[in-house]
């Protein structure tokens, strides 16, 4: 297994975790926001709602540095 492989299974494995993170937030968005409904007021991310948000950002950022490394990998 090259190097290229191994960077490729963990991109593929931190999609599907970012997936999985982004489906465990969505939740109570309906197509009533979509025209502007709702009239929620801020509020912040307290709990695992945080930890699920931050996660997503460190996913997203590992995401982005496999994806550079897989283009270097290839060439």
């Amino acid at each position: 297994m090259s190097t290229a492989d191994v960077i490729n299974v963990f991109q593929v494995l931190a999609a599907l975790a970012i997936i999985g993170i982004v489906l465990l937030q969505a939740k109570g968005q309906g197509l009533g926001n979509i025209f502007g409904g709702g009239g929620e007021t801020y509020r912040t991310r307290r709990g695992v709602e945080r930890v699920l948000f931050r996660t997503t950002i460190v996913l997203m950022a590992a995401f982005v540095v496999l994806s550079i490394a897989a283009v270097r990998a290839a060439s």
